[in-house]
């Protein structure tokens, strides 16, 4: 049996390649890697997020982006739901390398990779100081952050505040649901 085996890209050749491509693709480090679309309540959730960044970085040094601006980690090509950067980014650039808090809202088809691969990614990345992903069905939050030489993980969830004190804000969790019918939500009886 004859099996094709596909020659891997470099960073620079996947960019090359990414910038004339209609749709969106992240790089794993050997090839691309398609981006699947999301159901409703991840886009809201997305909304809700980008939304709570928005106003409480308003005014401040730090700035949030959302997810259809590539990020570079530890050699590989992203698009986080949400991130925030605090260094100046150049006009007309299509890659941030240095993002501060990276958000990932859990999908089905992505929880591996947001779970496994990009945490440590994220955590090989120096600028990066928390990596907060999202549920989809559920109020909560893992919350990785980087203290020293560790990377800590942290459980928000319910009515918690999501401290992201570097870039000194907070955000009450039910905040980024609001908009959202979870599955609790969804099972309580109609009265």
């Amino acid at each position: 049996m004859n099996i094709a085996l596909r020659k891997s890209m470099t960073l620079e050749q996947f960019l090359a390649w990414e910038i004339r491509q209609e749709l969106r693709y992240e790089f794993d480090g050997f090839q691309p890697v398609a981006m699947n679309g999301v159901r409703v309540e991840h886009a809201i959730i997305e909304s809700d997020l980008n939304r709570a960044l928005a106003n409480r970085l308003d005014g401040k040094p730090c700035r949030p982006f959302g997810s259809n601006l590539k990020i570079e980690v530890a050699g590989r090509i992203r698009y986080p739901d949400a991130f925030v950067v605090c260094t100046p980014v150049p006009r007309g650039a299509y890659v941030v390398r240095d993002p501060v808090v990276v958000f990932e809202i859990l999908s089905p088809s992505t929880s591996h990779t947001d779970l496994v691969l990009k945490t440590a990614e994220y955590r090989a990345t120096p600028s990066v100081l928390h990596y907060v992903i999202l549920e989809q069905d559920h109020a909560g939050a893992q919350v990785f952050s980087r203290r020293g030489g560790d990377w800590i993980v942290e459980t928000v969830k319910d009515d918690d505040l999501l401290r992201l004190p570097e870039i000194d804000i907070e955000i009450p969790l039910p905040e980024i649901y609001a908009d959202v019918a979870l599955e609790a939500d969804a099972e309580e009886p109609a009265v």
